[in-house]
């Protein structure tokens, strides 16, 4: 009986899809694409005589998936059927393309199909020629909702270009350019066409002129909103003055190798936008004088100062006196020694509120790591790396005071397995320890430390077999990575000279090694053919 029953079942399911097929067939000639998808559902329906529940949820839930899925699933499953190549197209939000030349005869066919991108990452490669005017323009007459736009080595892009790009992508939000040909004129058009604009990333902006004859950039109806400024490797980077200057609501300011004297320019930074949060600074020209002027930021948390060598303990304590709200301090002092203990207990004297600490090519001494231990109870994060002066004492004192300390990477330190065993009984908080570079720490101190602390996660790197880039004693040799404290911005992305330099260190390292592999064979080779002759 039951038997009987099914089988009734799935035959009336398939008179029921014969039935619709032979509906489809006479209504084809009215719209053959949707008549096309509905036969494909009602062939996997059929299949087996069993039902297809996937084909029986809404377009907006089989959306839903697919923004769970990655990049390379979304595709894969774009190739199911029509439907699903319909609904991944007109669900994705987030596109990159190469942007060669002949992008621009694809252009329509792609955005008819995405026709809902918001986010679009134009890159081209180096060796390549980028796109030009008339494939930007098209692309923004076909993404109108454009919130945010990546350009990278797009070289043939024109001042022209931007200005009709900014016209009809006025939604914009987030626009970030690296290695770009436009200047001046270009960025001022997206300025004074995006009023949404929040957050913007130039990097070797080339359209720049040096010197006097410099067209400035802003401030535009732009400078109300923006929030993100982030500078690279400027020749004239203080060109971008009037829109720093009139970005009122500007709360996080990154500059990086951009010449030029920014101590004249940060007071009246100052004077005009009181509410900053987060300042970087890399290689920039700037003193003590600059220091003082940022130091009515009241509202400061975040401050990064790297390889400034003329700022020195004056301006770091001013900082500290008037900020304290800050709860984040990166300092690379550049084995300089103008920054040190008397710049560093003003700030566990005034920021109690400090939560992650690194210090690179400083050198405190047990007087200021205990008044920082002491002082700031907050403090979870702590790099101390470069420094001549950090031994086992200053980790036995930071062992026995960081009561909240969670993470601490200690590199390039004269270090010994003496400071490991403190860490054994210190610090209760502790999740993870990093050793790199120390000569005195041992893998026996290291292993010791984890059967004592078998909660605490010990990563140790003797650096026996890493590139002689290390020398260098820099922030990228000795870069600390940590998790944010609250979301705000990553970090900033290391300078391609500097990157090309270590990685040809690495290259001679590993041909060296090579080398020395081949050598040794050839040795045992000759050895044995003495002996057996």
């Amino acid at each position: 009986m039951g038997q009987s029953a099914s089988t009734a079942k799935l035959t009336s399911r398939r008179d029921c899809n014969h039935s619709q097929r032979s509906k489809l067939k006479s209504t084809s000639l009215i719209c053959p694409m949707q008549i096309a998808e509905e036969a494909e559902e009602i062939d996997r329906r059929s299949l087996d005589g069993l039902s297809d529940f996937i084909s029986d949820l809404p377009d907006e839930c089989l959306a839903c998936i697919f923004q769970s899925l990655s990049p390379g699933d979304r595709k894969r499953c774009s190739l199911v059927c029509r439907r699903w190549l319909r609904i991944e197209g007109q669900s994705r939000h987030r596109l990159s393309l190469n942007a060669q030349s002949d992008l621009q005869p694809l252009v329509p066919s792609i955005f008819s199909r995405f026709d809902a991108v918001t986010k679009l990452a134009l890159k081209c490669d180096r060796r390549s020629v980028s796109i030009g005017d008339e494939a930007l323009v098209l692309i923004s007459e076909r993404c109108r909702n454009l919130t945010r736009l990546k350009l990278r080595t797009c070289r043939n892009l024109t001042d022209a270009g931007m200005a009709a790009f900014a016209k009809n992508c006025r939604g914009l939000k987030k626009l970030s350019c690296g290695s770009c040909n436009f200047g001046a004129k270009g960025m001022n058009a997206v300025l004074d066409h995006c009023p949404a604009l929040e957050e913007l990333s130039v990097k070797r902006l080339r359209g720049i002129t040096e010197g006097a004859a410099a067209e400035p950039i802003g401030p535009g109806v732009a400078a109300a909103s923006l929030k993100t400024i982030c500078l690279k490797e400027l020749y004239n980077g203080q060109c971008f003055g009037p829109l720093i200057i009139g970005a009122k609501n500007l709360k996080s300011l990154k500059l990086f190798r951009c010449s030029g004297d920014w101590d004249k320019l940060f007071p009246l930074i100052v004077d005009r936008v009181t509410g900053m949060v987060e300042i970087h600074m890399e290689r920039i020209q700037v003193s003590d004088v600059g220091l003082m002027a940022i130091s009515n930021c009241l509202n400061l948390e975040i401050l990064h100062l790297v390889k400034t060598p003329e700022c020195t303990n004056v301006g770091l304590g001013a900082i500290a006196e008037k900020c304290k709200l800050l709860r984040k301090l990166h300092i690379d002092g550049w084995k300089a020694n103008r920054i040190g203990d008397e710049g560093l207990i003003s700030v566990a004297r005034y920021c109690p509120n400090l939560q992650e600490l690194v210090l690179i090519g400083v050198n405190p001494t047990k007087l200021s790591l205990e008044m920082l231990a002491t002082n700031c109870q907050n403090l979870e994060r702590l790099a101390l790396c470069g420094s001549d002066t950090v031994g086992d004492a200053e980790i036995s004192c930071i062992a026995v005071k960081c009561i909240a300390l969670k993470k601490l990477c200690i590199k390039s330190c004269p270090v010994s397995d003496q400071g490991m065993e403190a860490l054994a009984s210190g610090c209760p908080n502790l999740v993870k320890v990093k050793v790199k570079k120390c000569r005195n720490v041992t893998t026996e101190g290291a292993d010791w430390l984890r059967a004592n602390r078998g909660s605490l996660a010990v990563n140790l790197d003797t650096g026996e077999n890493l590139d002689a880039s290390a020398s260098d004693g820099g922030v990228q040799d000795n870069g600390v990575e940590f998790p944010p404290v609250a979301p705000q911005m990553g970090a900033p992305s290391i300078a391609s000279s500097s990157t090309g330099r270590s990685t040809s260190f690495k290259l001679l390292g590993l041909l060296s090694g090579r080398s020395f592999v081949a050598c040794t064979l050839r040795r045992l080779a000759s050895s044995n053919g003495s002996s057996r002759s």
